[in-house]
């Protein structure tokens, strides 16, 4: 699966993509979430359990429930303004 991380995001993490398989045990966003923060640590847990933070599958936002497989693309990103 390829992780995409946008704007904020990707400075706040000092990631902007990369490649992994999905994980033995996680069929959703959340424990994919749950699964990086266990990982990585404090930071990832800081920045990925934003209440505004918001997540994409396959170009298509999603809810944390939502179920991945291991060939989807997973994009996390800040809240979008326009004007």
């Amino acid at each position: 699966m390829k992780l995409v991380y946008f704007a904020r995001i990707r400075e706040q993490l000092g990631c902007d993509e990369e490649e992994m398989a999905l994980p033995d045990g996680v069929t959703t966003l959340a424990e994919l979430i749950e699964r990086l923060v266990q990982l990585r640590g404090e930071t990832w847990h800081q920045v990925l359990s934003a209440p505004d933070l918001i997540c994409a599958i396959n170009q298509e936002v999603a809810a944390l429930d939502a179920t991945l497989s291991d060939n989807d693309e997973v994009a996390f990103f800040p809240p979008v303004t326009g004007g």
